[in-house]
């Protein structure tokens, strides 16, 4: 080929922004294209190596002449292919008495954007509920999950609304993960008659039984007992399903867990009980009140994994080993190492406790949203610029939810006598000063 039969074209990727629609801004890349004039059409399909990889994989449209390329803005589409993928977990699993799960883990490209859509709602919730309680309107107890999404996410990816959750109260995001919707969780949250407890449960109570999802509870590991009957009535209806009973750390040390867990594991139920290691019970760290931090051990009989909480294919994985498990052969644990970012509580800082430093060390090293975000792009599933629209579309879908809660009517004064087992005993509801006599127990 003699070089008058060659054209070359130098583009540099800041002269084409305007048409990749700064996908890449203020890279300072020059990327050059040979092409013969006799044989262009074959040089279009053969598309040269390129800087970028993603580039070429992902438009065609990107190597036609650079003329018609500034004038025809490139257009691509976030992938929902549904092929398998295979990813491997950046952390082993740690096993108890029984065989660790493989490393790779079978998702597709529908799957990690999914994991990514829903791990920002949550989070984006939890930032409004933030907000709200602020503002004060969101009263009592409110317990924040950022940090702690992949659990959720990664567990739903595994199990099917037949098996059974119930957790603390820490549990908005779970019960988002369940299919609940935005709007009753902020009804629910600011205690109005739309919510999902009918504003009678507030943050630590949320439900959803059409879901098997049985609360939210506020005292510390009273769930670990009702998850083992849950199970137990799996096991005598022979539902073919499990019951995933979520506690955290601070509750590994209780009595309760392992009477739970002898009846369990006697009786072979299909429960899977799930710690969830955020470091910190309130603000007492898991070194200074467990003498035996491996909790995945505690079981001593059952057998036990431990898995890296914020990663979400980590969690789909062990959590389907789990389920496998639960209805061949009875309990086991799932120790998830995870992080929560906010303090225990709205009224702790969280910052007493642990530094700054780890606080962002942690965001920057093990985030479960980042995590994704690096697979999506890796992968060629998406693009920045895309995934940042979603998370506007997101905040915009947030904000929606919180404007309609608001809208909701708060619940009747009569309704602080429904759903009591003791009728007719006099009782009598005041203001706050004891005067303005609100409504009397019919």
């Amino acid at each position: 080929m003699s070089q008058n039969d060659q054209k070359r074209f130098d583009l540099s990727i800041d002269d084409a922004s305007p048409y990749y629609n700064n996908n890449i801004p203020s890279l300072q890349i020059k990327i050059r294209f040979l092409f013969a004039k006799r044989d262009y059409s074959k040089a279009n399909s053969r598309a040269p190596a390129m800087a970028l990889s993603r580039l070429s994989s992902r438009s065609n449209t990107f190597l036609k002449p650079a003329i018609t390329a500034l004038h025809s803005p490139i257009r691509r589409h976030v992938s929902t292919d549904t092929s398998p993928i295979t990813i491997e977990t950046a952390v082993p699993f740690t096993s108890h008495l029984c065989e660790s799960p493989s490393r790779s883990v079978e998702t597709s490209s529908e799957e990690i954007l999914a994991f990514f859509r829903d791990m920002a709602r949550m989070r984006r919730m939890e930032i409004a509920a933030d907000s709200l309680y602020k503002a004060k309107l969101i009263r009592g107890f409110c317990h924040l999950y950022d940090g702690q999404e992949a659990l959720a996410v990664g567990m739903e990816a595994a199990i099917t609304k037949k098996d059974a959750i119930i957790t603390s109260y820490r549990d908005h995001c779970t019960f988002i993960g369940r299919g609940g919707k935005l709007v009753d969780a902020f009804s629910e949250l600011m205690g109005r008659k739309t919510g999902c407890s009918h504003g009678k449960g507030g943050s630590m109570h949320f439900y959803k039984k059409d879901a098997s999802f049985y609360g939210g509870h506020g005292i510390v590991g009273a769930q670990i007992p009702l998850g083992c009957g849950l199970a137990f009535a799996q096991k005598y209806n022979k539902d073919e399903a499990v019951t995933f009973t979520m506690y955290g750390d601070g509750a590994a040390n209780q009595g309760q867990l392992f009477e739970a867990l002898n009846i369990a594991a006697l009786w072979d139920l299909p429960a899977i009980l799930v710690c969830e290691n955020n470091h910190y019970g309130m603000g007492t760290a898991t070194w200074r009140s467990a003498k035996s931090p491996a909790y995945f051990k505690r079981g001593d009989y059952v057998p036990g994994l431990k898995v890296d909480g914020m990663d979400a294919l980590a969690v789909k994985q062990a959590c389907k080993f789990a389920k496998e498990h639960a209805l061949k052969n009875g309990p086991i644990i799932l120790e998830m190492d995870t992080y929560r970012y906010h303090g225990h509580s709205m009224s702790d800082p969280g910052s007493t406790y642990r530094t700054r430093d780890e606080i962002s060390g942690v965001r920057q090293v093990r985030d479960p949203i980042e995590r994704v975000r690096k697979l999506l792009l890796s992968h060629d599933i998406a693009t920045e610029k895309e995934l940042k629209d979603m998370e506007k579309e997101i905040r915009k879908e947030v904000d929606d939810a919180v404007a309609q809660a608001k809208e909701s009517p708060v619940p009747d004064s009569s309704e602080l006598f429904t759903n009591m087992y003791v009728k007719d005993c006099g009782v009598e509801s005041f203001g706050a000063d004891r005067k303005d006599l609100k409504v009397t127990l019919p």
